[in-house]
């Protein structure tokens, strides 16, 4: 057995299932070895999109997403793709091959220093210098990728190492590393603290993260909010946690969240943040959320606890176990006056708008998409007015919503959504972007095409970098610098291209019969949306 063998059967005893990538000489061996096994390769068009399709998959399925690719440009190109799932806390392994040991440092063809590159937004990374370390390495990255603060994991693996034989192959069953121990449970005088604020609090709210959801949390959380009536808010990481409809969820919070939920929170006199960066698109000013109030933290990675606001109780420890203990206790928690002042709130705040109608409303086109979609949906946002629209707009059932709030990239839609349904090909997913972020995914049409995975596509178009745009409408007057988009493909010819199905809705008149038609199958669809240009979120 050489060492790219020793890498496959690593990761069938992880009972990995797809490796997305691209290939180049550096990494060959490796995708030679795998030709015989049982796991799927899946050749994405660009390096970037195998780490978001890995992404995608790993949110849905809550196993570690797997991508590939050779050294050089096809290692720095996956570093955008690292980067993003290390904002967003997701759990990947990401394998790059290297030239050959002695020539490291020699600056040679396709060499480049990955594990220096990506330092700064990994969990991990490993240069592997003897090939009989490769089964210990893998198991390994596997367990920190997919532990305590969720992240990626990088494995540079030399060429001449990958062709290197084995002594002997033997993977181990645990892990010691004596510097890397999380902490799941919580603190039990901690557990005692937080329920002593809940019994006296007249004002209590429960801010969701992105955590909630690595954890496998939601249903925990919702028993909680149910048996107390505790109000529940979300970051934009956090949405799905509840149902959107559910009566004690009031919406997203943040710079574009619903009014009544920023008010909600600010409003509170016990606030529990949980599985939350406290970062500034969700909280502008830190300091508010501490302001006559009492400010719980819940997160497994201490590191964010105390970073950007102080916690009056910092709580360490993975959320659904701490919201397993806490149900065990029994405590009275009543504050119906909160809640009715809260559904007031809900019932006068809404935001108003008056979209033209001589376009697609997003705002109402979202809604009718989500009333229409099943009821296990996976929807993946891309970023851009698209985002805010469908944070805004999407109804969340027992579905998924994805998209990348830590980094914000551009183009992610596309292949996470291919990740996520190749996770559940039994589940409806839909992916939606605009027509700037759809152009930097496109070339995945071909992904699609080729590994028959059925995803359905709706691009938002509006001829502008639309964000961007509003941006510069807000704080240039007007003064458009480099955000037209004309020269953009005509998606029916593209869609035709690629042996696709192509819908366009020019107005909301026929927007019902028109969805309905688009999920009618469970096949790859490209739908345009024509958005106003001047619409603002």
């Amino acid at each position: 057995m050489i060492g790219a063998d020793a890498i496959v059967k690593c990761l069938e005893e992880e009972g990995v299932e797809y490796v997305f990538g691209y290939p180049g000489v550096a990494i060959c061996p490796f995708y030679n070895s795998i030709l015989e096994s049982e796991i799927k390769t899946i050749l994405i068009r660009t390096e970037q999109n195998a780490a978001h399709a890995a992404s995608g998959l790993a949110r849905v399925s809550g196993k570690v997403g797997v991508c590939a690719v050779t050294s050089g440009p096809g290692a720095t190109n996956v570093i955008t793709g690292i980067a993003t799932a290390f904002a967003d806390s997701i759990p990947l392994v990401c394998i790059t091959g290297q030239v050959n040991s002695e020539l490291i440092g020699s600056d040679v063809f396709q060499e480049a220093d990955i594990t220096g590159a990506v330092e700064s937004f990994v969990k991990y990374s490993y240069l592997v210098k003897d090939v009989n370390d490769i089964p210990r390495i893998f198991k390994e990255a596997f367990y920190i990728a997919n532990s305590g603060r969720r992240g990626p994991v990088l494995i540079d693996v030399p060429i001449d190492i990958q062709r290197a034989a084995l002594k002997k192959f033997t993977y181990p069953e645990t892990v010691n590393l004596r510097t890397y121990k999380p902490t799941v449970k919580g603190h039990a005088v901690q557990i005692k603290k937080v329920i002593g604020e809940l019994a006296k609090a007249k004002r209590p709210i429960i801010c969701t993260g992105g955590g909630v959801l690595l954890s496998g949390a939601q249903e925990e959380l919702r028993v909680f909010a149910e048996k107390f009536s505790i109000p529940v808010v979300s970051t934009m990481m956090g949405i799905g946690v509840m149902p959107t409809k559910h009566p004690m969820y009031y919406g997203m919070v943040g710079n574009n969240g619903k009014p009544y939920a920023n008010r909600a929170m600010n409003e509170s006199d016990l606030l529990i943040m949980v599985g939350a960066r406290v970062a500034d698109r969700a909280v502008s000013q830190p300091d508010l959320i501490t302001e006559n109030k009492i400010l719980v933290h819940i997160d497994v990675d201490p590191a964010e606890i105390g970073k950007n606001v102080g916690a009056s109780i910092p709580l360490v420890g993975d959320a659904k176990h701490i919201f397993e203990d806490i149900a065990k206790e029994e405590f009275t928690c009543e504050h119906e006056e909160w809640i009715t002042t809260l559904n007031h709130y809900r019932d006068t705040m809404g935001k108003k708008r008056n979209p033209n109608p001589d376009y697609v409303d997003p705002a109402e086109f979202i809604r009718l998409l989500s009333e229409q979609m099943e009821d296990d949906a996976v929807y993946v946002a891309d970023v851009g007015q698209n985002q805010i629209w469908s944070c805004s707009y999407h109804i969340v059932k027992n579905g998924r919503f994805l998209t990348t709030g830590g980094m914000g990239t551009m183009g992610y839609s596309i292949p996470a959504a291919m990740g996520a349904k190749l996770a559940c090909p039994g589940r409806q997913v839909i992916a939606v972007c605009g027509d700037g972020s759809f152009q930097m995914s496109m070339m995945e049409l071909a992904t699609m095409r080729q590994f028959h995975v059925p995803v359905k596509i709706i691009v938002l178009k509006n001829n502008y970098l639309g964000m961007v745009r509003e941006f510069q409408h807000y704080n240039y007057k007007d003064h458009y610098s480099v955000v037209d988009l004309s020269g953009s493909p005509d998606l029916e010819k593209l869609a035709l291209a690629y042996d696709m199905k192509f819908m366009r809705l020019f107005t909301m008149e026929n927007a019902e019969a028109t969805i309905t038609e688009f999920l009618a199958q469970d096949e790859s669809v490209l739908m345009e949306c024509v958005i106003d240009p001047m619409d603002l979120v």
